[in-house]
């Protein structure tokens, strides 16, 4: 086939408010192209009053379905018929699957997607983990902590009050930690997990001497711009064992291809090299 989609192709896509930076259609575009596949993966940027309007339009449209990202994912939720036992527990939806009748259902693949991209790392490991954040990236890193059996988590987030809600939820053992007090919680730690957005580029830097952190813990940071945070590069420095952010968002991508294409794809340098060869390269 040519690379060019025919009026039989299926079509999936990204929705989000803005969502001109999604890296989705480069990672999905990618996979068509490795397997030949007659299809098409586009972004569509939605308005949040007119999220549900358009989500059902394209599902009425024939569409396979969305990969949903900011400010969307609590109403992708609210809006799917079913949704998996990960959805439901995180009250989020980050993928949509369209049934030929319209029906929508909701999965969530964020935690799956930060196993998955730990595993590949060769971070294998159990124990303490301390996770900063509390947010809906945090609440999806707690869950795949848990599937991965460490424990107990240490949750530490600026507003103390979301923090208790995520333990409340995800508990038991989930403890929380106040900001404050975030530093000394790296005792003893086999694994730290940057779920905020500080180090980000464009963002605030992330405040967090590393002294308490013992060497041989591994430490990752849900940010991918810039792949080395200043939190990793601090990190490694040390003799920890660091794993950037990139491989949960390529990870999290395969479940719906799978749904969507038929094809469950696979996650190597190539495709991190198509998704962000500018930042591989330091752009």
């Amino acid at each position: 086939m040519t690379d060019l989609p025919s009026g039989k192709a299926v079509v999936a896509g990204v929705a989000g408010w803005p969502v001109a930076h999604s890296r989705s259609p480069r990672l999905h575009g990618h996979w068509l192209k490795r397997h030949g596949i007659d299809g098409l993966y586009a972004p569509f940027a939605i308005a949040p009053d007119d999220f549900e309007r358009a989500v059902r339009g394209l599902a009425a449209a024939g569409l396979a379905g969305l990969n949903v990202t900011l400010p969307h994912k609590e109403a992708a939720f609210a809006l799917s018929g079913r949704a998996d036992e990960t959805a439901r527990r995180l009250g989020a939806v980050n993928t949509l699957v369209f049934g030929p009748d319209g029906a929508i259902e909701g999965r969530n693949t964020d935690a799956f997607g930060f196993a998955e991209n730990l595993n590949d790392s060769g971070v294998t490991g159990s124990g303490t983990a301390v996770v900063l954040g509390a947010g809906g990236a945090a609440r999806a890193v707690v869950l795949a902590l848990q599937s991965l059996g460490y424990g107990p988590i240490r949750v530490s987030n600026r507003t103390a009050a979301r923090a208790d809600s995520l333990a409340a939820t995800l508990g038991p053992g989930v403890d929380t930690v106040a900001w404050a007090g975030r530093a000394a919680a790296l005792a003893g730690a086999a694994l730290l997990v940057n779920a905020t957005s500080l180090g980000m580029a464009g963002q605030p830097a992330l405040d967090l001497p590393l002294d308490d952190l013992p060497a041989g813990a591994a430490v990752t940071d849900i940010v991918y711009t810039p792949l080395e945070t200043p939190l990793l590069a601090a990190a490694r420095s040390r003799g920890c064992r660091t794993v950037d952010g990139l491989g949960m968002l390529l990870h999290q991508g395969r479940p719906g291809f799978h749904a969507w294409f038929g094809v469950d794809p696979a996650v190597d340098a190539d495709l991190r090299r198509a998704v962000a060869g500018d930042l591989l390269m330091g752009g």
